[in-house]
């Protein structure tokens, strides 16, 4: 007799994990939870990591969660980002067996880039679309929040408001794509915790008015230039960050600016031909000449849109 068809085939996606930059990024003072309240204006990239997910069910209710990476310097352990986000999805939907993760890293670490969020986003929408699995887009938010601040926004991509932590998320009408010069330098490093420090202290030193009200204008002009309140003291201390920036500007960059918290620069160019030129600049830095990404083009590359009613209830 024909051996019955296994219940437990093995299913596999592989996903584009995109980076993102600030267009604007204030930081309005420390909330009484310790965290800093923001105000930013995030941008989805077309510079990504990939990441391979393949699901193996186990009726038998066995449990096991696998990495592996390129980078030989990337923790797999249960402390990556990747491997939280499945372990939180996992009980969510139900689901049981065995999972393997894959990833092949693009995105500079630690530069401001966002791409541990969003390998741990595209974790997430890899495990439910292997198991076409539905959890409402309120608790999907609260899931992704909880892995980290930046997570719930790689759910959207596009451009988008967030507010609170970064992680409070109010899509924005996306522009014409634009071509930015990331420039990720490899001897500059930024601790996003020394980073918050630094700024709190500069916030406190300068009392600085809140600027919310030219903040809201500027979130829905299709215009403007960019901004980032991490500058001033992460450009104190690594003051060749601030050279990067005006090496862009003189370049010819319509707009330049830290990414994040650093350590990556970019500046915005009128086309990849004048970004290509620009990048020659800097021969001992990582350079990448990539494009902006709507919110539609975003969810049509993860097959997928945080937008759509997936779940019997729409954001």
């Amino acid at each position: 007799m024909p051996a019955a068809k296994s219940a437990t085939k093995t299913r596999s996606v592989r996903l584009r994990a995109f980076a993102k930059v600030n267009l604007h990024l204030r930081v309005l003072g420390k909330r009484p939870d310790n965290y800093h309240e923001l105000r930013t204006i995030f941008q989805t990239i077309s510079l990504h990591d990939t990441l391979t997910l393949s699901i193996t069910p186990d009726r038998s209710g066995l449990q096991t969660f696998v990495m592996r990476s390129n980078d030989p310097e990337l923790p797999v352990g249960g402390d990556n980002l990747v491997m939280r986000a499945i372990q939180a999805i996992a009980p969510e939907i139900g689901f049981k067996g065995h999972v393997t993760a894959y990833l092949d890293k693009k995105i500079p670490v630690a530069r401001g880039l966002g791409g541990g969020s969003s390998d741990a986003a595209a974790a997430v929408i890899g495990m439910l679309r292997l198991t076409k699995a539905k959890v409402p887009l309120l608790r999907l938010m609260e899931i992704a929040a909880g892995l980290g601040a930046d997570v719930p926004f790689f759910l959207f991509g596009g451009r988008a408001l967030a507010v609170n932590r970064g992680d409070e998320i109010y899509p924005l009408p996306d522009t014409p794509p634009r071509t930015i010069l990331v420039v990720s330098p490899r001897d500059i490093g930024v601790s996003t915790k020394d980073a918050y420090q630094w700024v709190s202290a500069e916030l406190t030193r300068l009392a600085k008015p809140n600027r919310i009200w030219g903040f809201c204008a500027l979130c829905w002009s299709r215009q403007g230039s960019v901004a980032n309140d991490f500058e001033s003291p992460v450009f104190s201390r690594h003051p060749r960050l601030k050279a990067i920036k005006d090496e862009l500007l003189e370049r010819g960059a319509a707009d330049a600016a830290l990414a994040g918290s650093g350590s990556a620069v970019f500046g915005v160019f009128r086309n990849p031909a004048q970004a290509r030129r620009a990048a020659r600049a800097f021969p001992e830095d990582s350079v990448f000449v990539v494009e902006t990404l709507s919110r539609e083009k975003y969810g049509r590359a993860l097959g997928w849109s945080a937008l759509a009613d997936k779940s019997g209830e729409t954001g």
